[in-house]
């Protein structure tokens, strides 16, 4: 059997929308061979620490792609109506127009909760820091823009 090659980028993806249709449980070591085109071995090599890692590693990836995409064009400088349709344009472009599911909603259920808590609280805390100094930049007050930022991101959240 030739032997696959898969870069780190096209992994990443794999497996996030493998995580994104069933959560860190129904994610199994068959499912996500298949999906990625690895055997197990390959998958260890790549991964030591297994199925947690390459949640975590997902993850990780997402947030790089969101940290860049979104909430950093939130938390930038410059005109607050550009950098609100810029950040929903790619918000859009996560989603797949909403046909795919939220990576940390799809690892926060059941176990994925216990084991990546932290870093799913973090990203969801990055996004309404990214929304509320968007909402302070035209000219609310802390305390609306805080309101309005956790409104919208749970609004995001729940409309997947």
């Amino acid at each position: 059997m030739a032997k696959t090659r898969v870069n780190d980028q096209q992994l990443l993806e794999r497996l996030t929308k493998i995580f994104q249709i069933y959560g860190y449980e129904g994610a199994s070591l068959s499912l996500i061979s298949e999906a990625t085109g690895l055997q197990r071995a390959s998958l260890y090599h790549r991964f030591p620490g297994g199925k947690k890692q390459m949640a975590k590693e997902v993850l990780k990836f997402a947030g790089q792609f969101v940290g860049k995409n979104i909430t950093g064009i939130l938390k930038s400088d410059g005109d607050p109506k550009i950098r609100l349709k810029t950040a929903l344009n790619n918000i859009d472009k996560l989603y797949s127009g909403g046909q795919s599911a939220c990576i940390l909603r799809a690892l926060s259920m059941d176990t994925g909760l216990d084991l990546f808590s932290q870093l799913i609280h973090g990203a969801f805390g990055d996004w309404i820091n990214g929304f509320s100094k968007l909402a302070k930049d035209f000219g609310f007050t802390a305390k609306e823009s805080n309101k309005m930022a956790e409104d919208v991101v749970i609004k995001i959240q729940g409309s997947l």
